[in-house]
């Protein structure tokens, strides 16, 4: 957003981040349906590849759970949202959303500026989709190798937006 102003943070934990969006078939395959409302079929796999969309945030922690008992990992997430076991979302071993400063710095793949290319080769938006998902992974990468960083859905961080402490 234009109004907001830059501030220093300090990461001090690893993370892993998918090199894209969770695609309609990623989310039908763990969670045994497809909520996304840009289908181009009714699960008939042409709008596979596409983002999932339409979930809340809930639906994204109970993704993240499931893809955990799925893969033998422990959830990160009480059912309630609150992270299991301790307050630290940095203890989960399971999968989890990215803190609102792990996904600007994944977003930003290294650079300090508000995007690491020009809007039309690194991101789906308003002007160049049509309005509608476009299969991920086929804009410009950023330097980290993550695709869609900008654009296409939005994506949902662990924690919420609030202004920034002074």
């Amino acid at each position: 957003y234009s109004d907001e102003v830059a501030h220093k943070v300090t990461l001090t934990n690893d993370f892993h981040l998918s090199k894209t969006e969770v695609t309609q078939k990623q989310y039908y395959l763990v969670m045994g349906n497809n909520p996304a409302s840009f289908q181009t079929e009714k699960l008939g796999y042409r709008s596979e590849n596409n983002p999932v969309e339409n979930v809340s945030w809930f639906d994204a922690i109970k993704f993240a759970n499931a893809l955990s008992i799925k893969e033998g990992l422990p959830k990160c997430y009480r059912d309630n949202g609150e992270v299991s076991g301790s307050s630290n979302v940095y203890a989960c071993k399971g999968y989890r959303l990215p803190t609102e400063a792990e996904w600007e710095y994944a977003a930003r793949g290294g650079t300090k500026g508000a995007r690491y290319g020009k809007l039309n080769d690194i991101a789906w938006y308003r002007d160049n989709s049509g309005k509608k998902t476009h299969p991920v992974g086929k804009k410009t990468p950023n330097a980290f190798g993550l695709y869609d960083m900008l654009g296409n859905v939005y994506e949902w961080c662990n924690d919420w937006y609030d202004d920034y402490p002074n």
